[in-house]
C-alpha cells in the first residue's frame, strides 16, 4: 500500500503535466478532476477501515466536490491579482471553510449531491474567464520532478491524516486538492494566472463523472464487496466522462452552425 501512495499520484501528475503540454490546460483540468487519485484513496479507505467506513468516506467525498471547487474558485480569482503564496493561502482556507461546513450537513446523499452540484455550477457559472497567454513556457523534467515530489508527500500526509479522522473528514480528505495544489502553483509560477484559470475551468467538465463514481460507492459498499463496487464505480464514470463530452462535442457543433 505504501508504493501505491508513494507512486500513484506522482504518476497521475505526469500524466496530467503531459497532456497540458500537448493539448492545453482544459484537458489537464479535465483530466485532473476525474477520480484517479481520490479513487484509491477511498479504495485503501475502505479496505483498512471497513467498507461501511468507506460508504460514509464516499458520501462525504461526494459532498467535497463544493470544498474542491471552493478553492478552485478563490485561487482563480486571487492568482489574476496576486502571486501563488497568497493564492494558495487564500485557497486554502475557503477550502477549509467549505469542508468544515460539510461536516454540519446530514449524511444523506441528497444533501451530498446538492452540496456537489452548487459548488460545480458555481464554478461553471462565476470563475473568471481564462486567458492564455501567447505563449506557453516548456515543463522541464526539474519541475516534472518537483510536481512528483510534492504529489507524493501530500498523499502521504492525508493518507495518513484519513485514517486518524474518521469517516466524515476521511471522504473530505480524499477529496483534498492535491492536483489543485501542484498544479496550480506550478503553472502560475511557469505559465501565469490566464493557464491557471483554463486548468480549473477545465477541472469543472471532471465533475458528474466524478460525483456518479462517488455516488455509486456510497450506496453500493455496504452490501458488496469492495473490489467489484470501485470497479463498476470506475466504470460509470467512465460512462458519464463519455456522455459529458459528447454533449460538450455537440453544443460547440451547433454554436458553430449558428455563427
Amino acid at each position: 500500500m505504501l508504493a501505491l501512495k508513494l507512486t500513484l499520484v506522482p504518476l497521475f501528475l505526469l500524466l496530467v503535466s503531459l497532456a497540458g503540454r500537448w493539448w492545453g490546460p482544459t484537458v489537464a483540468g479535465c483530466l485532473a478532476a476525474l477520480p484517479a487519485i481520490a479513487g484509491p484513496i477511498l479504495y485503501l479507505i475502505a479496505l483498512e477501515h471497513g467498507r461501511d467506513f468507506g460508504a460514509r468516506a464516499a458520501l462525504l467525498a461526494l459532498a467535497a466536490i463544493f470544498a474542491a471547487e471552493a478553492f478552485n474558485f478563490a485561487y482563480a480569482w486571487l492568482c489574476r491579482k496576486h502571486r501563488w503564496p497568497l493564492a494558495l493561502t487564500g485557497a486554502t482556507l475557503a477550502w477549509l471553510l467549505a469542508a468544515w461546513g460539510l461536516t454540519q450537513l446530514p449524511a444523506q446523499p441528497v444533501w451530498a449531491l446538492l452540496a456537489a452540484a452548487v459548488g460545480a455550477l458555481t464554478s461553471q457559472r462565476f470563475m473568471p474567464r481564462a486567458e492564455l497567454p501567447a505563449s506557453i513556457a516548456a515543463l522541464g523534467r526539474f519541475e516534472l520532478g518537483l510536481r512528483m515530489l510534492a504529489g507524493a508527500l501530500l498523499t502521504l500526509a492525508v493518507t495518513a491524516l484519513a485514517g486518524w479522522a474518521g469517516p466524515s473528514w476521511s471522504g473530505l480528505l480524499a477529496v483534498f486538492p492535491l492536483l489543485s495544489i501542484v498544479l496550480c502553483v506550478s503553472s502560475q509560477r511557469l505559465h501565469g494566472a490566464g493557464f491557471v484559470v483554463a486548468l480549473l475551468r477545465g477541472m469543472v467538465t471532471g465533475r458528474p463523472a466524478f460525483a456518479a463514481f462517488c455516488l455509486w460507492l456510497a450506496l453500493r459498499l455496504p452490501g458488496h464487496d469492495a473490489l467489484p463496487s470501485f470497479a463498476e464505480a470506475a466504470l460509470l464514470a467512465v460512462l458519464v466522462q463519455g456522455g459529458v463530452h459528447w454533449l460538450i462535442g455537440l453544443r460547440s457543433r451547433n454554436t458553430a452552425k449558428a455563427a
